[in-house]
């Protein structure tokens, strides 16, 4: 996987990788010359070549984490990337060919401390009072994660489902519901004396504080839900006793990382092969990062396992080539084994 920092051959000559945006990634030549492409299109190149890999840890920003932050963070997050690729490079993102860098970032000059405090004295300048440390912070964010690394993270933050409870009243208040399960169904004030029992064992008399009665039982209603706490003992009992689901919540920063697979069927009607109407049934593979359709499978109502092996053999075998797509996409240039 490529990263920010790496050098590669590209067209006969060594280049610099200095950022990725979605699929696309943008190279600087030794002279400073920038350029952007389809990631595709340059490791699909004759001349491809890794020289030398960064030694900073970089990775790949999450894709279409993005999309679900407002304009302005985004926005905000993208003048960070201009300033930080101008203080890495020398150059101002989206620099024509040809074109120096300015005096104070010219990297055979000064250091990358010295263009670090260069931009805080020009953002100061413009309005935006920024430290040299700031901009350090930013950069070395933006070379861990990319675009990521540079969004305000206060505004991506989850909040839990606990609200600001101590974390040590919500593991005893966890291991108080579980206790329930093989007595006789109680109140939520006796659970509060438990819980109360619990912390004092465990940590000491009036070590940590129990949250007022309302908050408790908040707490408590949440934590609590599904496993009939309060409810009849029978059904508590046989919630317990059910085995573990299978599926989680999954995340996925890369193409290709998660691929599912799933069937819906089609409210319409279709004329099957042998000339009687009936129902159908659609099977795709999904990208989970970039939320692409990789393959689909129609079949009448009632798909198999052949179904479920064409639409895998779909989505890894790539197709046929097409009128109009660019050379460099072309299987004859790729350096994957033709499947």
């Amino acid at each position: 996987m490529l990263e920010v920092g790496d050098r590669v051959v590209f067209d006969g000559r060594p280049v610099l990788v200095a950022g990725f945006a979605g699929m696309r990634v943008r190279l600087v030549d030794d002279g400073g010359a920038a350029q952007v492409m389809l990631l595709s299109q340059l490791l699909t190149a004759p001349d491809f070549e890794v020289l030398s890999a960064g030694q900073s840890g970089k990775r790949l920003a999450p894709l279409g984490l993005l999309d679900g932050l407002p304009d302005a963070v985004v926005e905000r997050a993208r003048r960070w990337e201009r300033h930080v690729i101008e203080v890495e490079t020398g150059l101002p993102a989206g620099a024509q060919a040809g074109t120096l860098p300015r005096p104070e970032y010219d990297p055979t000059r000064h250091s990358v401390a010295e263009r670090d405090a260069a931009k805080a004295a020009e953002l100061t300048a413009a309005g935006q009072k920024t430290s040299a440390g700031t901009v350090k912070r930013m950069r070395l964010d933006y070379r861990a994660q990319g675009l990521w690394g540079l969004v305000d993270q206060r505004l991506v933050r989850t909040a839990s489902p606990y609200g600001r409870v101590d974390a040590r009243v919500v593991a005893a208040v966890a291991k108080a519901i579980d206790m329930e399960t093989l007595v006789s169904t109680g109140t939520r004030s006796r659970l509060r004396r438990r819980v109360e029992q619990l912390l004092a064992e465990e940590h000491g008399a009036g070590v940590v504080a129990l949250p007022p009665s309302t908050t408790f039982f908040r707490l408590v209603t949440v934590m609590s839900q599904g496993k009939h706490t309060f409810g009849a003992a029978t059904s508590r009992r046989s919630q317990a006793d059910r085995p573990p689901r299978p599926f989680t919540r999954t995340f996925a920063v890369r193409p290709g990382e998660l691929v599912q697979l799933g069937t819906t069927p089609l409210d319409v009607m279709a004329i099957l092969d042998d000339g009687v109407p009936g129902r159908i049934e659609l099977s795709v593979s999904l990208d989970i990062a970039t939320r692409t359709i990789c393959a689909g499978v129609l079949r009448p109502h009632g798909t198999k396992a052949v179904d479920a092996a064409l639409l895998l053999a779909r989505t890894l075998v790539p197709e046929p080539m097409r009128p109009g797509w660019p050379q460099a996409l072309h299987m004859a240039a790729s350096h994957t084994p033709a499947c």
